[in-house]
């Protein structure tokens, strides 16, 4: 069976423990860093490795390049690899955000060129409440072989292409944030209030149903082709404050079968480090 997108608690259970099976804690707290770590250590699924945002998924922010700048990606492959990944193994990703930060280490995954990777549907909180039991401390996988393939495998778009774009209208930028961001309340992680001129506003969470599944297949490619007006997927760029949200949109775009978007990793933190950018207001 493959898993490109999403995989249920069931599908999980039983492949739970083969070798060619990495399962990935991704719980992350922006507001404190080690907090996902903790919560790892105090229960995860059985075998899970921990995979942090900052240390794993991120290079290091120079004051101009976002808060979570993409690491190089031949580095991250090597750095995958030796915490477990195979090259023709699957990775689970889980977290307790509904896919907040799982969903980075599936697009970064994809990124790279690995393609059995999915996001545990409801995460942790799927997997107790089906009566399933945690373990406590670490977990350290056997390395893995995984390389990062030639070529990136999932379309970005930098900065100087977002820039163009304002003069050109090619690309449709969609932001991820809040409404209430996108529109221009003062937020604490933004060093300015607004949006990317041209952009639509996509609320990552609007992805997911009140269970904290994501939406059927169906529904979310009725809302998103709702917001896309006829455009191609090729032409859709996600964005969020530091690219880790945008992700999930582009994950929920896959399951609707709208494939081929992009990330605009640097997003609205790279975006508002240099002034002389453009900003709008709602």
């Amino acid at each position: 069976m493959s898993f490109q997108t999403l995989i249920d608690v069931a599908d999980l259970a039983r492949l739970a423990g083969q070798d060619d099976v990495l399962i990935c804690d991704c719980r992350f707290d922006l507001g404190d860093p080690d907090a996902g770590r903790r919560a790892y250590q105090a229960g995860h699924i059985p075998g899970a490795i921990y995979v942090d945002l900052e240390h794993d998924l991120s290079a290091a922010p120079n004051g101009s390049n976002g808060r979570h700048p993409l690491p190089d990606r031949k580095a991250f492959g090597a750095r995958m690899a030796a915490q477990g990944v195979r090259q023709d193994g699957l990775v689970v990703a889980y977290d307790t955000s509904g896919g907040y930060y799982a969903s980075r280490l599936w697009w970064m995954l994809r990124w790279a060129g690995h393609g059995q990777v999915a996001v545990l549907d409801g995460g942790l909180e799927a997997w107790t409440q089906s009566g399933r039991s945690l373990e406590e401390g670490d977990h350290q996988a056997p390395a893995g072989d995984f390389r990062a393939s030639a070529e990136p495998q999932m379309p970005i778009t930098d900065v100087t292409g977002i820039e163009a774009n304002i003069a050109d209208g090619a690309l449709f930028v969609v932001d991820a944030r809040t409404a209430e961001r996108f529109a221009g309340a003062p937020h604490p992680l933004d060093d300015a209030s607004g949006h990317i001129p041209g952009a639509g506003n996509r609320f990552w969470q609007n992805n997911l149903g009140p269970d904290g599944r994501f939406k059927a297949a169906e529904a979310l490619a009725a809302e998103f082709s709702a917001l896309l007006a006829a455009r191609s997927p090729k032409t859709i760029v996600h964005q969020c404050g530091s690219g880790v949200t945008a992700t999930h949109n582009l994950l929920a775009m896959e399951i609707a079968g709208l494939s081929g978007s992009r990330l605009y990793p640097g997003s609205w933190s790279e975006w508002t480090s240099d002034p002389r950018r453009p900003i709008a207001r709602d």
